[in-house]
């Protein structure tokens, strides 16, 4: 029997059994996938979730592996800045950087230190309280386990047979995210970008070394199965068109942009959820994978004084509901004016008029941890 299982081998989960680790705890992650690998998709880690990988001495290695983002700067469709937030003036005050890496990069990293510990190829098919939980696995393994975590995302498995919670909405959203090997314009380099049109919008980053990350929303009525981005975009920057057409096919994906609505509890007894399967967002604050990792260090943070899991969990959701409410619906809220097809000139003139501050403040409110 096992005395804990995470299921998910995703960042929150990987996070986790980093910690773990760190504190001398026994733990098996089961990851559905045969290999820890994302396709086609960055990722943004800002400051808050590279202090707790500094706290796992793996900050330098995500630096390296990723690309320093200065800015996130909102523009029109000629680029033309809407909105300016500088994150180089909170670097210094917490002694880091925010990252764009690509996903696959960042799973790789978090996985060299528990390698041991991951089971790959293991999809869950049910789990059951008993005395202890027991998971049965779509190739018919089964264990037992004394606590679970349930890392498994926004459509948990856990979390759905378990806890029975958990209200998906979709934001009426489709979203295309794409990955170019190209050179990248120095100007570009160090910078998140995000432009708004109406009803679609169009972000990129730079992740690596003539790596470049893009993604591409529209309204979902403008979507049809044989859309053409290029068509779509054609009002937007040559720079932008250039980007879509030089993506090979296979290198892109599409997604729907959902969420999870805020839930009062994300555990019950012996079992918690993190991550996406307690508190999914949609993309728009590049929070998703920061708040798994913060999940992760709460709950790690908790288990040094108290051992009483139970105890952890509830003190955990105590602690990081408010924040993470918080992110979710703004979030929402965000994506939604982000998309707007009307008054987009009104829109883009009150954005501009806020100070540059205020974006300064919205961030270092994120950016500090909650222990």
């Amino acid at each position: 029997m096992n005395s804990i299982s995470i299921i998910g081998g995703g960042i929150g989960g990987l996070t986790l059994g980093n910690f773990l680790k760190q504190h001398n705890i026994d733990f098996k992650i089961y990851e559905s996938a045969t290999e820890i690998k994302t396709v086609g998709a960055g990722i943004a880690m800002a400051g808050n979730a590279m202090q707790i990988f500094d706290k796992l001495g793996l900050k330098e290695k995500i630096e390296k592996a990723g690309t320093k983002m200065h800015a996130l700067i909102i523009t029109d469709e000629n680029l033309k800045t809407i909105s300016k937030t500088d994150v180089l003036k909170l670097e210094s005050k917490y002694n880091v950087c925010n990252i764009a890496i690509h996903r696959a990069d960042l799973q790789k990293i978090l996985s060299e230190n528990i390698s041991e510990h991951i089971i790959l190829n293991k999809r869950l098919s049910t789990i059951e309280k008993k005395e202890n939980y027991h998971l049965t696995f779509e190739d018919k393994t089964e264990i037992e386990s004394e606590i679970v975590f349930g890392a498994d995302g926004v459509k948990s498995l856990v979390r759905n047979q378990i806890l029975k919670s958990g209200e998906i909405r979709n934001a009426g959203q489709k979203c295309w995210r794409g990955i170019l090997k190209t050179e990248i314009p120095e100007k570009y380099s160090h910078n998140a970008y995000e432009m708004w049109g109406k009803g679609k919008r169009f972000g990129f980053v730079k992740l690596s070394e003539n790596i470049l990350y893009w993604y591409a929303l529209v309204n979902e009525k403008f979507h049809s199965e044989d859309i053409d981005l290029l068509e779509t975009f054609r009002e937007f920057h040559p720079d932008i068109l250039e980007m879509i057409a030089e993506t090979a096919k296979q290198n892109i994906i599409l997604n729907d942009i959902i969420d999870i609505r805020p839930m009062d509890s994300w555990c019950t007894e012996n079992l918690c959820l993190i991550g996406d399967a307690a508190h999914a967002t949609t993309p728009n604050m590049g929070q998703g994978g920061c708040q798994a990792v913060e999940d992760a260090y709460v709950i790690a943070k908790l288990s040094e004084s108290e051992k009483d899991w139970n105890i952890v969990f509830s003190f955990f959701v105590k602690i990081r509901k408010k924040k993470v409410h918080h992110i979710v619906k703004t979030s929402w809220t965000l994506g939604k004016i982000a998309q707007w097809e009307n008054f987009t000139s009104f829109r883009n003139t009150i954005f501009r008029r806020i100070p540059e501050s205020v974006n300064q403040k919205q961030m270092e409110k994120i950016l500090k941890l909650e222990l």
